[in-house]
């Protein structure tokens, strides 16, 4: 019954983050550019600096929290600091407030991300529950974002995707304020910085980390164009919002559709050949979006996103919890969610702009930048280092 249980409440935790990010990765620069009324390069410069916050306080700030407070308290802590933040959205502001608000946001709220998979690291050493059946409710999540979204704007106007965003973190507050599992609960090792420092040498001389490290860097870095222009992309092929959000989905489903199954169909496959099958999925994805400007062929790419993304995630995310110790955990996800998910992405989203101000499609053909050499790096290294 404790596993059921612990099984439920990591897949409402995954459910309730992604519902918001559903909203805030797709759909928030082009609700500066629409609604707030950026330029695309403006925004993305704006988003790009906030990703770079978020790298920053993932890396530094969020390990340094677990050390001092109860994976619980942090959770809860920067749900109740996200909410406020969203909220001082409302009033009009000048472009330097807009660009200290969002950078300030994307530097708290995506730590709530590292914080959930952390504890779901914990519960698959302590107690194996399955990762994927609980991180597919995530892509379920986030599907619903997308729905939601699509439909509100249709109805009324981009202004909407804010007070959604209001509604989803205030729910996530609420939840988190309810129990959790034991394992999460539990007060941190205190740590000095000379220990901690110890720790991050530790973790980097684990045989294969820095290389994982590297391949989640650049596989999911190349996800920028996607994330920050994939809804302006469609808008400007004249698609409307109800469909940008249902198009949007078809990656989502097959997300889910990945996640449910990804525990039993990648049992016995290599981590290296994981990384392998991602970076090719990759490399494909974003090279026809860029020969094939053309709404039905977006929607076909989107099916590879259960290969781009969800496999190089599934990838590291095994690693970590078969090959490090539950003390290194935190770190690790602090370093995927600051240099895979957020210092890589704000790297490429800036000249990904500049590139997309040329020719939308130059903007998914540069990411292939990233994911060419990641072929090339796991054939070279998946011998030698075993992995």
């Amino acid at each position: 019954m404790i596993l059921l249980a612990n099984q439920r409440w990591l897949s409402a935790s995954f459910f309730v983050f992604f519902f918001t990010w559903g909203i805030f990765l797709p759909y928030w620069t082009g609700w500066l550019t629409i609604e707030k009324g950026l330029t695309v390069s403006t925004a993305s410069v704006i988003m790009g600096i906030g990703m770079a916050a978020r790298a920053l306080t993932t890396f530094l700030v969020f390990p340094l929290l677990t050390h001092r407070h109860s994976l619980r308290r942090v959770v809860q802590g920067l749900a109740i600091l996200s909410l406020l933040l969203v909220i001082l959205y409302l009033p009009d502001s000048p472009l330097w407030a807009l660009a200290a608000i969002t950078i300030l946001f994307s530097a708290v709220y995506p730590m709530i991300l590292p914080a959930v998979e952390s504890g779901a690291t914990l519960l698959m050493q302590s107690e194996r529950i399955h990762y994927g059946k609980s991180r597919s409710f995530g892509s379920i999540g986030y599907t619903v974002a997308l729905l939601l979204v699509g439909a509100a704007t249709s109805i009324w106007s981009e202004q909407s995707i804010l007070y959604l965003m209001i509604v989803g973190l205030a729910v996530a507050v609420l939840f988190f304020m309810r129990g959790a599992p034991a394992v999460l609960d539990m007060a941190p090792e205190r740590t000095s910085s000379n220990v901690s420092q110890t720790k991050l040498r530790t973790l980097f001389q684990t045989k294969g980390f820095l290389v994982v490290t590297i391949l989640a860097v650049l596989l999911q870095g190349a996800h920028a164009a996607y994330y920050s222009f994939g809804f302006i992309y469609l808008d400007d092929l004249n698609v409307s919002g109800f469909w940008i959000g249902v198009i949007l989905n078809v990656a989502v489903l097959f997300e889910i559709l990945f996640f449910r199954v990804s525990d039993r169909m990648l049992a016995n496959v290599k981590i290296s050949t994981m990384f392998l099958i991602a970076a090719i999925g990759s490399t494909v994805r974003w090279i026809v979006v860029f020969l094939f400007p053309i709404t039905a062929v977006f929607v076909v790419t989107q099916m590879l996103h259960a290969i781009s993304f969800g496999i190089a995630h599934y990838a590291f995310i095994q690693y970590i919890s078969t090959r490090l110790p539950k003390q290194q955990i935190a770190s690790a996800q602090g370093m995927y969610a600051a240099f895979a998910m957020s210092l890589s992405t704000a790297f490429l989203t800036i000249p990904a702009g500049y590139l997309y101000d040329i020719s939308p499609g130059l903007a998914f053909l540069g990411m292939a930048v990233c994911t060419i050499p990641a072929i090339f790096i796991v054939l070279f290294t998946r011998r030698k280092l075993a992995y």
